[in-house]
This record gives C-alpha cells, sequence and structure tokens, in this order.
C-alpha cells in the first residue's frame, strides 16, 4: 500500500484549515485509490494535534520535532520530504499554496523531477488512474483540467477552502518521529529572527469563512471602520484591495488580489469595490459574492452572486443596525 502524504501548515494554534480540508479530500481520494493517508508535521506541536489529524483523515503522522525544522530557509523541509518520500514509496503530496510551502514544494520537485499543479480548486481521477486537477487562471477567466505527466510524482497545492473539512469519529493519527541530519547546504541560510505580526481579534482572510472586503469607494481609512465593525458583527475577516492598501488605508497584508491574498471563503462581501481583473484574481473563488457599488456597470456585479447598486455608506449600516438587532 502506498501512502498519499498532506504536508500540514500550522501555527501556534494548531493546523490551519486549510490543512484539515487536504486531509478530508485525502481521505476522500485514497477510498478510491486504497492509498494510506498521512500527514507530515515539521516543528512541535504534533502530539497535540494527533486527535484532530486522525478525525480528519490522517492514518498517521510523521512529525520532525528537531529545532533545525524552522531554524533554517526552506531545505531543511525539502532534504526531510525527499527522504520520507523515498521511504514511504508515495507517489503524492497535498500541500496548502501558501508562498512559504509553495516554496518548499519547487525545491522538492525540482530535486525529485516530481510534476508540479498549484492552487487547485478541485481533484479527481483521470480515466488513465492519475490525478486531474482543477484550477482557475487569468483571474478566473478560464478554467483548466490538468495531469502530470505519466510516472512522475504529483505535488498538488491546494487553494484555501476549496474543499471542506469533516471531521469524523476516527482515532488519533500514530505518531511516527523522523530523525534527519542537515547538509551543509542546508544550513547555509538560517532563520535569526521572527517578528510576529500582532493581529487583530478576527480570522484571518485566508482562513475566515466570511471576508469582508473594502476598496477605493470607501473614500478613505474612516471607511474601515465601517468594514471593521461589520466584520465583528459576522465573525469575519478583513481584506482590501490593491487600490486601498497603496492609498495607505489599509495594511498591505490584508491586500486581496493577484499581487496581495488569494482567498476562497465561503462569503465574500465587498464594498466600494470596482472589480479589476487583479482584485479579481485573489477572491474569484469564493463560494457566494456579494457586491455593494454604486456604479452599476462596475466589473465587480459580473461575478457576483448578489448585488447592490447603492451608496454603501447607506447600505452597509442599515445591514450593521439588522445585525445588531439580533444579536
Amino acid at each position: 500500500m502506498t501512502e498519499m502524504l498532506v504536508l500540514i501548515d500550522h501555527s501556534d494554534a494548531g493546523p490551519k484549515k486549510v490543512s484539515l480540508q487536504m486531509l478530508s479530500k485525502a481521505r476522500e481520494l485514497a477510498g478510491i485509490t486504497g492509498d494510506a493517508v498521512a500527514a507530515v508535521w515539521f516543528g512541535p506541536g504534533a502530539a497535540d494535534a494527533a486527535a484532530t489529524l486522525g478525525a480528519h483523515g490522517a492514518d498517521k503522522c510523521y512529525h520532525w520535532d528537531s529545532p533545525d525544522a524552522m531554524g533554517y530557509v526552506t531545505l531543511p523541509q525539502v532534504e526531510v520530504l525527499e527522504e520520507l518520500i523515498d521511504e514511504a514509496e508515495a507517489d503524492t503530496l497535498l500541500f496548502a499554496s501558501s508562498n512559504l510551502v509553495k516554496d518548499v514544494a519547487a525545491r522538492l520537485a525540482i530535486r525529485m523531477d516530481a510534476g508540479v499543479i498549484t492552487d487547485v480548486s478541485g481533484i479527481d481521477l483521470a480515466d488513465d488512474g492519475r490525478w486531474e486537477a482543477t484550477k482557475e487562471v487569468f483571474g478566473g477567466d478560464v478554467i483548466t483540467k490538468s495531469t502530470i505527466a505519466e510516472g512522475k510524482l504529483s505535488f498538488i497545492g491546494v487553494a484555501s477552502n476549496a474543499f471542506p473539512a469533516e471531521p469524523t469519529d476516527a482515532g488519533p493519527a500514530e505518531l511516527v518521529a523522523l530523525d534527519h541530519t542537515l547538509s551543509e547546504e542546508a544550513m547555509a541560510a538560517k532563520v535569526t529572527e521572527v517578528e510576529k505580526v500582532v493581529a487583530a481579534d478576527r480570522p484571518d482572510i485566508g482562513e475566515a469563512a466570511v471576508v469582508v472586503v473594502g476598496g477605493r469607494g470607501l473614500g478613505s481609512e474612516d471607511g474601515f471602520g465601517l468594514m471593521e465593525q461589520l466584520a465583528d458583527l459576522m465573525g469575519a475577516g478583513v481584506g482590501a484591495s490593491r487600490a486601498a492598501t497603496d492609498a495607505g488605508w489599509y495594511p498591505h497584508r490584508y491586500q486581496i488580489g493577484q499581487t496581495g491574498r488569494t482567498i476562497s471563503p465561503t462569503l465574500y462581501l465587498g464594498s466600494g469595490i470596482s472589480g479589476a481583473i487583479q482584485h479579481r484574481a485573489g477572491m474569484q473563488t469564493s463560494q457566494n459574492i456579494v457586491a455593494i457599488n454604486k456604479d452599476a456597470e462596475a466589473p465587480i456585479f459580473q461575478i457576483a452572486d448578489f448585488g447592490v447598486v447603492g451608496d454603501l455608506y447607506k447600505v452597509v449600516p442599515k445591514l450593521v443596525e439588522e445585525l445588531e438587532s439580533r444579536d
């Protein structure tokens, strides 16, 4: 029996939502192929997460707790994964399509002559037995279906919220400790300092089921106070368009778009967003898109599931008032 590996993206709070979504999908795919599903965890915390990982589909969890796992840049994880894939005879690796994890997957693919597909929103088994990955390109204007060349390892990067995270009553994942001595090359770039960004007490936009987004139409940074008020009532994250972040109205780390973050929430609620292709590239895979804009010809309405043509400063306060009355 071969193994399907899932590289777990996690924080101090535990596995990120996209990791649990990947495990649930891997469990579904393994039910077709008969493979085992194994999580791969770098750094401390695997033991605390074993029950959660098992409930979402992991039969076992390979973990490397060494300080070296996060003490150097990229290559330690590449070396350990290369060794693990050979030993486990794995032919598939699922990973989160975030910048840091993509770096690991890309370097690993070069070493192992593997095929890589990133930002995937669907995975199915093709008639020839290979994985068929669905992704949206050119800002969602084109949907592609791709397979990796026959005989190559399959490295598939999954977009956040592409699949549901579906826990079961399965027991905890079996913990399997890894050991590895780093090469001199892997120790060439050392992490000397980590500065944690102090975040607001609301969900990260890459993880949130609901994201409230403001754009140029807010007129000033004061408008984001209204966006945050609405977001807090909805348990949502707050994002911004490039125009809004470039204007200094909201921090750049919350920018959504081709040169910012890519999100796929259950609900996207945009106010004052025109819908430029650059922004659409970062949010078009949202399951439900709601747009508020006074310009009836705004491109955002072409992809919106529900649109409100009106002054956001008249519409949003009424929405806030309604939500507050239900609290």
